[in-house]
């Protein structure tokens, strides 16, 4: 690359030199060539300031169009993220529901067994085992939990 820049920058040395010489040897008056020279300067000055401004346009619009394009994946993303979230929240009640669900059936069956026992069960048995269930399995004796033998 380095090459290339030289071998430019010696292309523009020659030109400036070529440009020299025909001043030098020109067939018009030193003020014609000055008006020219200058007129040519003029032009390529202008020529570059009109391709400076196509460029810083094209330039402009390529950001624009990506800005455009990154407003849009942005936006995408974020309905994306809505749309996770509220599923996410729809499976979460759902679960919350049926463990509720759940909690009610085994409350009822632990109710319904209450009931049950204290129909079939002597008065001094039952209110053992009614206190044993509400203090859980630590307050189960032996002869509790080991099953019954009923008189047939």
């Amino acid at each position: 690359m380095s090459a290339d820049r030289g071998g430019f920058g010696w292309f523009l040395v020659g030109l400036g030199i070529g440009a020299a010489v025909g001043v030098l040897y020109a067939p018009k008056a030193g003020q014609e060539t000055r008006e020219d020279l200058a007129s040519s300067a003029r032009e390529s000055s202008e020529f570059v300031r009109e391709r400076s401004r196509q460029a810083a346009e094209k330039v402009s619009e390529f950001a624009d169009r990506g800005r455009d394009h990154l407003n849009e994946y942005v936006d995408r993303g974020k309905d994306a993220v809505d749309r996770g979230r509220s599923q996410w929240n729809e499976y979460v009640d759902r679960g919350r529901h049926a463990v509720s669900d759940q909690v009610d059936k085994v409350n009822h069956a632990v109710d319904e067994g209450k009931r049950a026992y204290h129909s079939t069960a002597s008065g001094e048995d039952a209110d053992r085992i009614s206190g044993a269930v509400e203090a859980g399995p630590a307050g189960l004796s032996d002869d509790v939990s080991r099953p019954r033998e009923f008189p047939g």
